[in-house]
């Protein structure tokens, strides 16, 4: 059964429907869209920046029914690790589940640093003049206090992320709420001529900046499906979850942008010198309700983005763990808290990393280290998983799949295609940074990291592939 214990010593199911939800809503809200409007806004031109938004919800949709399969099927922790392997296993051992969980574990923590620079940003409303050696350190102690709260049993984390959950509704739905007050369809609506010419380079180019930032918007939708342990009855939660999460971060996005489009006038946000460009709810809530609620959802705001980076670590902290008891990384990393029974190593080295991606982000842009993270994450995760969800179908019918994709394949086409998009234009999207470059280099230094593991663990290429192909179904039949 889909709910059954894992095997002693391992992880507990505990997180259920609504928490599971509220894991995958916080990671995914958090302070991205407060940061990242202005950043559409810039990439459009105008207020169609809507169309961004819509565009990373179709697409995340999408890849998020991917996501529903693979993980009602297998739900073990580690989620994509767990699907590559059983894919992959018998044509390159462990080559390319080792590879995700390399690439993994830099493009999640940079994921969670793009949420320090925003709450770096926010408190700059709070605090004006905040920049510098403050901000970063700052910055710093947010991170180490997020590690310093996971390094603690799943059932107390889950409380606590219901609790965030919590904050992070009120926070949008007073942004929304204030918007509201004193709209102008006027500005919400009113485009600059050529704004929706698709005969032109301008709206395709903003197109495919827009793409990239409206599903950075959006990750967070598969945080539960790393977490596939220690969810409750996965084959229906995680699916619903994911489901769920997408359609509801979808809707408050729209009446996010749109509202905020309605109160504070487009060109400002383009605007370095305009509190516009780095806390545009900020600056809607001061025009609207005055300062003092400015300061108030301020602070709501930079719990929201705590809150992202908390859950975020905590779903990411769970992948290299299967792998590394699977003996297909490395082998420290399959160490559990003897009391808490959470990944001690793998929590420790993306807190780590974070801190190294968020002084990345505040001594360069936002914009690059969001298009590096997702070149990052596109080759060996979006696109190989999708192409894990055919060979699964093809190699495992007898698996069983509490949920099956809707209309397929079509969904992981549009998703495919998606994906290569945000690919081929990250280098045109962030000129002069060159993050497709930065991507193959650390896939490369993956290859090496996994020939030196091979070696050292005598198993493919350097020998038989081991117990990945002795076992059809693994230890993942045990929880199916």
């Amino acid at each position: 059964m889909s709910g059954s214990p894992p095997p002693p010593g391992g992880f507990v199911r505990r997180v259920g429907l609504f928490q599971a939800t509220a894991i995958n809503m916080s990671q995914m809200c958090g302070i991205g869209p407060f940061v990242t409007i202005p950043l559409m806004v810039a990439a459009f031109g105008g207020p169609q920046a809507v169309v961004g938004f819509v565009a990373g919800a179709i697409l995340a949709l999408c890849d998020g029914l991917v996501w529903a399969e693979l993980g009602a099927a297998l739900p073990g922790s580690g989620g994509s690790y767990v699907y590559l392997r059983q894919a992959f296993r018998y044509r390159t051992g462990g080559l390319m589940p080792f590879l995700f969980v390399w690439t993994a574990m830099l493009f999640v923590p940079l994921i969670m640093s793009t949420g320090v620079v925003g709450f770096v940003q926010y408190l700059g409303y709070l605090t004006p003049g905040l920049g510098g050696p403050a901000g970063d350190l700052i910055g710093l102690g947010v991170i180490a206090l997020v590690v310093l709260l996971l390094w603690r049993g799943i059932e107390h984390i889950a409380r606590i992320t219901a609790v965030m959950w919590t904050v992070m509704i009120a926070s949008v739905i007073l942004v929304i709420a204030a918007a509201a007050t004193d709209f102008s369809p006027h500005l919400a609506f009113t485009y600059p001529a050529g704004a929706f010419d698709l005969t032109g380079g301008h709206f395709w180019a903003g197109f495919a900046a827009g793409l990239t930032i409206g599903v950075y918007d959006y990750l967070g939708y598969n945080t539960t499906a790393y977490m596939g342990a220690e969810i409750k009855d996965p084959g229906r939660v995680l699916p619903r979850s994911i489901v769920y999460s997408i359609l509801g971060i979808m809707a408050i996005y729209l009446l996010l942008q749109i509202g905020t489009l309605g109160v504070v006038e487009w060109h400002r946000m383009s605007d370095p010198g305009d509190i516009a460009s780095t806390s545009v709810a900020s600056a809607v809530l001061e025009r609207t309700w005055g300062r003092g609620a400015a300061d108030t959802v301020t602070v709501l705001i930079l719990i929201t983005a705590f809150a992202s980076v908390f859950t975020g670590l905590l779903g990411g902290s769970r992948v290299p763990y299967d792998a590394a008891r699977d003996r297909v990384f490395f082998r420290p990393y399959a160490r559990l808290h003897p009391r808490h029974r959470f990944p001690t190593l793998g929590l420790a080295t993306m807190g780590v990393i974070t801190a190294v991606g968020f002084l990345i982000g505040r001594h360069t842009d936002l914009a690059t280290l969001i298009q590096l993270l997702t070149t990052v994450m596109v080759i060996v995760q979006a696109l190989a998983q999708i192409v894990a969800l055919t060979v699964l179908r093809s190699r495992r019918p007898d698996l069983r799949r509490p949920y099956r994709m809707w209309l397929y394949p079509l969904p992981s086409l549009v998703a495919f295609v998606g994906w290569c998009v945000i690919y081929a234009c990250a280098d045109r999207n962030s000129p002069g940074r060159h993050p497709v470059e930065w991507s193959l280099a650390w896939l490369i230094l993956g290859c090496g990291a996994f020939l030196v593991w091979a070696r050292r663990e005598k198993v493919w290429p350097f020998g038989p592939r081991g117990t990945e192909e002795e076992r059809p179904a693994g230890r993942d039949a045990e929880t199916v």
